[in-house]
């Protein structure tokens, strides 16, 4: 079986392609590029350089991936885009590559980028991300699994999104959101936890009740960040997820959003 291209397409020869690897009318991939098995290149779409793709992964109609970075200090160096496999990229996003600051832009598997989203150079997206139609990821931007961002939303960089948050539409997040919370606004602000979101991924009843006593301790309290960690480490059980939101606010570099 030879890869199914358009005869309209263009295919640079340096680009390595699957046997079943699918291109539409008028796409273009360029030098360098990989597309793994069972992908989708729609009409339109362009694969500038660089550009890595999983397997069984869709690139939309008129995206491009693996622009050069909107960064002042790039220098040309090589650096690429890498999508995770069952990843779907719906129509006209765009994701740029990285630079010398982590040399690529990331995103991990079973991610649904919707239409118009933005990922600029050096963000990095985990596993089971939702990100929605319009939101814009400014550069450095980490958001970690199962997150899900609703659309109109802007990041700004260096910004970090914890695992298992859901961010409402229209927010501007200008500082790290926690692990497993709900945010909304601009000014982005806390409105309790992902509850039904953690319970449709199975999170057990006993886990949800410390992770609540900690979002009232770190959150809802008015203690300092020293004074919450303190008590959290003598009054929590030390559950993983417990472990993941003080090491997340310990290294927050924007500060965390209350």
């Amino acid at each position: 079986m030879s890869p199914r291209i358009h005869a309209t397409a263009i295919v640079d020869p340096s680009a390595q392609l699957a046997s079943d690897v699918e291109v539409g009318p008028w796409a273009l991939i360029g030098p360098n590029c990989i597309v793994g098995a069972g992908s989708v290149i729609q009409a339109r779409a362009t694969l500038e350089e660089n550009v890595i793709l999983g397997q069984q992964v869709t690139v939309g109609i008129g995206s491009v991936l693996g622009g050069k970075p909107q960064d002042l200090k790039f220098a040309g160096e090589r650096t690429t885009v890498e999508i995770g496999d069952f990843t779907t990229i719906r129509e006209y996003a765009t994701i740029n590559r990285g630079t010398s600051q982590s040399m690529r832009t990331t995103v991990g598997k079973h991610c649904f980028l919707m239409s118009y989203t933005h990922l600029a150079h050096d963000c990095h997206v985990g596993d089971h991300v939702i990100i929605s139609n319009g939101s814009q990821l400014a550069g450095h931007v980490t958001v970690e699994d199962w997150v899900i961002i609703s659309g109109l939303c802007a990041v700004h960089q260096f910004a970090k999104i914890g695992r298992h948050a859901f961010i409402g539409g229209a927010s501007r997040i200008s500082k790290d959101v926690p692990p497993f919370v709900r945010a909304v606004g601009n000014p982005i602000k806390l409105y309790g936890l992902n509850s039904v979101g953690l319970q449709r991924r199975g999170f057990k009843d006993d886990v949800i009740a410390e992770i609540k006593k900690s979002y009232r301790i770190f959150f809802n309290s008015d203690k300092n960040v020293s004074q919450a960690m303190e008590q959290a480490r003598a009054e929590l059980h030390m559950y993983e997820e417990i472990q993941q939101i003080i090491a997340f606010v310990e290294a927050s570099g924007r500060g965390v959003t209350t």
